[in-house]
């Protein structure tokens, strides 16, 4: 069976996850796909169960810290209109189509298929091998807190963990030209805050200055106009600049190859030229929903905005929130915390395990620059904090700029010719780790 044919059938094996509804026996149809896909990793490693999410496990000599490999089962729903239906694992001369090829069964195959090849070989490694795949990683991440509290539970630690993340992208950022390997070194936090303004309500005929809506109004022209969030240049974002503008024209490029003497510029530019990259410099707020009177003509006793924010590093959840609670004072509005969680710890990009990717990645790709960047979205990784120093956000696929907007979207497709390099990448990192 071919690579493409083998991803193919696990793409056909829907394993949407949903928020607060387990559906345990489609993630244990997908299990039996992996069984018959991958034969000698379920022979020779040992599986656990934690609800549908599954750790598999080979014991090595254990001389070096153990390596895990990462990448969820579990997929968002697939709405909207395909070329090919999203289920399908339709196979054409070029990609596979489907609705995970990317997020995150592409990578998911990869590494379950470079553990299957290394394993026809009766190798033995220094090292303790986890492959780790959730099916809870898009709703929150419930297997995902549940396999590091094992881990934490029996002192294991992790030398290296690679998770899903960025990949191979052609000018990530505009202007930056040739293929890159965006590695994933932080995540930002993420929260949504309730903002409401209360009143005594009545008759919309009488209306006082200063309603609930009006205050409301008030505070979000704040925000949008005065962003109260400090930009900040990071160590990994000041070498993700440096690598992107090796050979970028324009102001832009200009000003990142003499950030010694324009730093200011480059804070004030980049949020224009590129949204994403923007949004690694600082907190960001979204004003999501909203709501306040059930009649047209009735003054809310109540109405309130939701704020979302992705906390940065250098301002993170508490110091975020309360710059929020404090602008809200002025307007009378109170703050509701929903949820809210920090930013992860960076990944030392100077450390082992990012000069370890950096070096397999040259070796794999060798046309291909390496670059540090400051991840917007969650992974599961996050919750392997307590057990590993070393995390590296990276899936080694390349996408097109259509692909890339495809995750979460609609016709989201993986190329054929990209799964060999992604199935060696995972066979050098356990090879020579």
């Amino acid at each position: 069976m071919t690579y493409a044919e083998k991803l193919s059938e696990m793409i056909q094996c829907e394993t949407i996850s949903q928020k607060d509804e387990k559906n345990l026996p489609k993630f244990y149809e997908f299990h039996k796909v992996l069984e018959k896909l991958f034969p000698l990793v379920h022979a020779k490693m040992e599986k656990r169960d934690f609800e549908g999410s599954l750790m598999f496990y080979l014991k090595g000599t254990g001389e070096k810290e153990p390596l895990m490999l990462m990448s969820h089962m579990d997929v968002v729903e697939a709405t909207g209109d395909w070329v090919h239906p999203p289920f399908s694992g339709h196979i054409d001369d070029k990609r596979i189509w489907g609705r995970g090829t990317l997020d995150t069964k592409g990578s998911l195959f990869a590494l379950m298929q470079a553990a299957e090849e290394l394993l026809e070989n009766d190798m033995e490694l220094p090292f303790d091998l986890y492959l780790v795949t959730s099916c809870t990683e898009e709703v929150g991440g419930e297997g995902g807190k549940a396999m590091a509290k094992y881990l934490k539970d029996n002192n294991i630690r992790i030398g290296l963990l690679i998770d899903e993340g960025g990949a191979i992208m052609e000018e990530p950022i505009k202007g930056a030209k040739g293929r890159f390997a965006m590695i994933g070194v932080i995540e930002k936090g993420g929260g949504n805050l309730k903002i409401i303004a209360r009143s005594k309500g009545g008759h919309s005929s009488t209306p006082p200055k200063n309603t609930p809506i009006a205050r409301l109004a008030k505070f979000i022209n704040h925000i949008e106009n005065h962003d109260p969030f400090r930009v900040e240049i990071s160590p990994q974002v000041e070498k993700m600049l440096e690598v992107l503008s090796k050979d970028m024209d324009g102001v832009l490029g200009f000003a990142l190859k003499n950030k010694q003497y324009t730093a200011p510029l480059i804070k004030m530019i980049m949020p224009k030229v590129n949204a994403t990259a923007g949004a690694m410099l600082k907190t960001t707020v979204a004003f999501t929903m909203q709501g306040g009177s059930q009649g047209a003509n009735v003054l809310p006793q109540e109405a309130y905005v939701v704020a979302n924010l992705r906390f940065i590093p250098h301002q993170n959840r508490d110091e975020s929130i309360a710059i929020m609670k404090k602008i809200a004072k002025r307007y009378d509005l109170d703050v509701e915390v929903m949820s809210a969680r920090p930013a992860t710890r960076p990944t030392d990009i100077n450390g082992k395990g990012y000069k370890y990717v950096e070096k397999t990645l040259n070796k794999v790709f060798p046309d291909v620059a390496v670059s540090p960047y400051v991840m917007v979205g969650g992974t599961d990784s996050r919750f392997y904090a307590g057990v590993t120093r070393d995390i590296i956000r990276f899936a080694p696929i390349f996408m097109d700029d259509q692909q890339y907007a495809s995750v979460h979207g609609t016709n989201e497709n993986v190329f054929i010719d990209a799964l060999p390099k992604a199935v060696e990448f995972y066979k050098e990192i356990v090879k020579n780790y």
